[in-house]
């Protein structure tokens, strides 16, 4: 196992103990005036007066009590009433210290603040002070209505009641009144969401058709007015105006979601567990069914875990796309047992993508601190089991934790929120780019947890070279001990080299692009920390870095930084995630005598060769160091899926797992390391040259699956907005990153598998440069083993950004094409969109990317003139070589 990925269950149990949490269903905090108006032991029971008297004897009090002494520092044997004279001391002398370490780890807290009136609690905005992100509201919609009828109705007298016109009248205005503050809601930046609580008034089974609804309401309203004016009582308990109230938000809401073409703000409903005010058997959210299926453009949240009705919760969340199943309030209302069965309970039939993590605090800080607590325990345990029991790799457990924690709510509430672990030992997907490499104590001891862990894994290790990719593609590395490595890792920084070094050539030629002033540094990305194979001289691992600058914020011109950035828009924008599976093409060489003519001065590894054989030269001169080469990727970690003969004498591929994006880049790089490395002990040169030897085209090619990030599948609108009207429109210009040098061309041409000649795309069509696979899946076939594949790759999906900002209707610029474009006439190609040829060489390809001024701005503008600037003269310096010696220069090289 290799590195942080070996570290099995550590970095797993580091993000979902650190993983900020965005709290999707909360309430306001009590003033201090009114913290002895509620009994401090309902924080974990919905019990009340006599009832409460046995909360004392319940599992999840004994259980909460033990961890507020926790909390407050209390001696282990101190009693409640211990518990609650040191709780005194601390609102008395410590209130806002208390607040901040309750609310510790919550980025935002979505508060429906419908709980507590305005003298009792205060307003969400105050908690956004304890919080890193700032609290949005939640609208409730019976407290709207009833807020409005309190004062339509603060003059009504008998007289008015017994008037049909009156009633009319004031049922008109009331209609109105509400439409107007639920569209002022959904308009609203600072409300996320609404709620209703008819669970707790008449029960979820709520009349599904919004017209028989409104024939029922009118004798409804009648009596509730009536009842308002003798009692002065405006709680609305009447079945048919409380489903009036729930099927006009769920249409004034869903007719918005219909206009913008995406879903609406989303809908809370309390289901399941709640105090005696709740008729149970009414909780149950299957009665929910009928209006879920009404309003499918409005996402429903189905609050408090629905217990005890949790699988049925489950059930709706999996098989209706916009239902989502909230695990709060059991959080610390249950035993620990219970809290877990809970979450299996959700987990045995939900995607875990609608699972949303909330506390369901209320009036005391301490009630949201035992249920973040609480939850990432249970959530901790669960995960960790899966994990162990292999119903889920530690990559997906990893996944499953940031999920629910946090990016499910961000993306359904739309809160644009940028997710970052306080801890660098998790992958690059799992924390910001921004954070600070200074050091930092309160951090050091997480970020060092996996790197601990390595070295107990792997304690023969001494060294780590630490890794990046220039702009040419060439792969630097400083070489530390592994003490002065735990020291960079322990202080949250990063090795400084001068900006320079990034401005020059393979072999340290200068170019305009050098900087002779300033630093950056190369900070090490533990999530990508693996042990070396066995032959490598030094008895080490290797690590890939992101560039950082002197204030330990990212710069976007960092090639692997810089995709990590547009991979996190492709995410929070539009809701996808990419997987890639590369092939490595390879060709095995003999090196001849240096004095041999140039033509002569490789050899390959086997002539008797073509696509797919097993002929006995390869079997006894290549078999063995295939497999070599295999069995040694497989000990760091990297499987190989499969691997067999190419087309060209002496040339294999590797065919490595589709992967998320940052980390198949990164597994590919060092898996290239070993190949070369491995081939170097047996006296040959592994190649990624694109035409190695006359007739011998290899290339690089990449297969890339666009995958939603809430498991549901990509429209097609945006998988062709992305591909066809984004990356196929800037082709020409990602070429000088996809095809960067000059030999790279002699592979685009035409009737030769390679992808043609001709910007254009089909289906399992490998005539053009971007072949479909099948829906979601493309092979980028324009691309080869000299790319930096993270600016290749970032090009890609800059591309496609571009083609989703123009919008998924637009028409498509060209149509899948079926045929050999080649073989078409001008007109036919023109039938398909086909008007465009490819680059014919790289000063073609770069004088396109000069002038793409969108993809440009996509990528940096500093990095893409320094990178059009430095292959400038790089493509001179190699057009002054004789050929053989420009040859020899780059297959030494990649």
């Amino acid at each position: 196992m290799a590195g942080t990925r070996s570290a099995s269950l550590d970095d797993l149990r580091s993000v979902i103990r650190n993983c900020p949490v965005i709290d999707n269903h909360a309430h306001n905090l009590l003033l201090s005036s009114q913290l002895d108006a509620y009994p401090f032991e309902s924080i974990t029971t919905e019990a009340q007066a006599p009832a409460l008297k046995d909360t004392f004897t319940s599992l999840s009090h004994i259980r909460a009590a033990k961890q507020l002494r926790e909390l407050y520092g209390c001696g282990a044997d101190e009693d409640w009433d211990h518990i609650l004279e040191k709780r005194a001391d601390w609102l008395e002398h410590r209130r806002d210290e208390l607040h901040r370490k309750c609310l510790e780890g919550i980025q935002s807290i979505l508060i429906d603040d419908g709980l507590g009136s305005a003298e009792d609690v205060h307003p969400y905005e105050w908690h956004s002070q304890y919080t890193v992100s700032p609290c949005k509201r939640i609208v409730r919609i019976e407290t709207v209505a009833e807020t409005l009828l309190e004062e339509i109705l603060e003059n009504t007298t008998e007289d008015d009641i017994a008037s049909e016109e009156y009633m009319a009248g004031t049922w008109v205005v009331f209609t109105e009144a509400f439409e107007s503050e639920i569209l002022r809601a959904l308009h609203n930046p600072e409300v996320v969401g609404f709620k209703s609580v008819i669970c707790y008034r008449t029960g979820l089974n709520i009349e599904p058709d919004y017209e028989e609804c409104v024939l029922k309401v009118g004798p409804s309203f009648g009596h509730y007015v009536a009842r308002c004016v003798e009692r002065q009582n405006y709680r609305i308990s009447r079945k048919a105006l409380n489903d009036f109230l729930v099927l006009q938000t769920l249409e004034i809401i869903s007719v918005r979601a219909a206009d913008n073409d995406s879903l609406s703000k989303p809908i809370q409903f309390h289901t399941g567990l709640g105090d005696a005010d709740l008729k149970l058997v009414r909780s149950n959210p299957a009665e929910m069914q009928g209006l879920i299926e009404q309003y499918p453009l409005v996402p429903f949240v189905l609050l408090h875990s629905s217990y005890p009705y949790t699988r049925e919760a489950g059930y709706l969340a999996t098989v209706y796309m916009n239902v989502y199943l909230d695990l709060g309030e059991v959080f610390p209302m249950l035993s620990k047992d219970g809290q877990t069965s809970i979450l299996r309970q959700a987990l045995e039939l939900s995607p875990y993508s609608k699972l949303l993590f909330s506390t369901d605090g209320h009036f005391f800080p301490e009630t949201y601190w035992l249920a973040t607590k609480q939850f990432r325990e249970a959530l901790e345990e669960v995960a960790v089991e899966y994990v162990e029991k292999n119903a889920l790799t530690l990559p997906q457990a990893i996944e499953l934790g940031k999920a629910i924690l946090f990016t499910n709510s961000n993306i359904l509430y739309d809160l644009d929120l940028s997710l970052t672990i306080p801890s660098s030992d998790v992958a690059p997907d799992q924390q910001s780019l921004t954070h600070n490499p200074k050091p930092n104590p309160s951090s050091s001891v997480n970020s060092t947890s996996s790197l601990d862990t390595f070295i107990q894994n792997y304690p023969s290790t001494r060294y780590v070279y630490l890794q990046w990719l220039d702009y040419m593609g060439t792969l630097r590395a400083r070489i530390l001990p592994i003490a002065e490595f735990t020291r960079i890792v322990q202080s949250g920084s990063g090795i400084g080299i001068s900006r320079g070094n990034t401005g020059t050539l393979q072999n340290d030629t200068v170019t305009p692009a050098v900087n002779t002033t300033g630093q950056l540094y190369v900070e090490p990305d533990l999530f990508t920390l693996r042990k070396t194979h066995t032959k490598d001289p030094l008895p080490s691992a290797s690590v890939m870095g992101f560039w950082r600058d002197e204030d330990g914020k990212a710069i976007k011109e960092c090639p692997r930084g810089g995709l990590q950035l547009l991979l996190d828009e492709l995410e929070t924008e539009h809701n996808i995630s990419l997987v890639i599976g590369f092939e490595i093409e390879v060709t095995f060489l003999r090196r001849a005598d240096p004095s041999s003519p140039p033509t002569d001065r490789y050899k390959p590894l086997t002539a008797n060769h073509a696509w797919g054989t097993l002929t006995p030269e390869q079997v006894y001169d290549a078999l063995p160091l295939l497999a070599e080469i295999t069995e040694a990727l497989l000990d760091i970690s990297i499987e190989v899926q499969q691997f067999h003969a190419e087309s060209g004498p002496g040339q294999y591929e590797f065919v490595l797992p589709p992967l998320p994006g940052l980390e198949a880049i990164d597994t590919l790089i060092q898996a290239r390391q070993v190949v070369h490395q491995i081939a170097h002990t047996h006296g040959l040169r592994a190649t990624l040259h694109p035409m190695p030897l006359p007739g011998v085209g290899t290339a690089a090619h990449a297969h890339v699956s666009l995958n939603s990030v809430d498991r549901k599948a990509v429209s097609e609108s945006k998988e062709m907005a992305f591909w066809v009207n984004g990356v196929l429109k800037h082709l020409e210009a990602i070429c000088a990153f996809s095809l960067p040098e000059e030999v790279s061309y002699q592979r685009v041409i035409d009737d030769s598998w390679t992808g043609g000649t001709w910007v254009a795309w089909g289906t399992q069509n490998r005539e053009v440069p971007l072949r479909r696979v099948q829906p979601g899946r493309w092979e980028l076939r324009c691309i080869d083993g000299m790319a930096n594949m993270y600016l290749a790759l970032a090009a890609v999906i800059g591309a496609g950004l571009l083609g989703l900002r123009a919008g998924e209707g637009a028409e498509l610029s060209a149509k899948d094409c079926p045929h050999n474009p080649s073989k078409l006439s001008d007109d036919q190609r023109k039938e398909y969109g086909i008007e465009r040829r490819m680059p014919k060489s790289i000063e073609e390809a770069l004088d396109a990317l000069e002038k793409d001024e969108e993809l440009k701005h996509m990528l940096a503008e500093s990095l893409v003139e320094d990178y059009i600037s430095m292959k400038r003269v790089e493509q001179k310096m190699l057009a002054d070589m004789e050929e053989g010696e420009r040859k020899t220069w780059l297959i030494e090289r990649y």
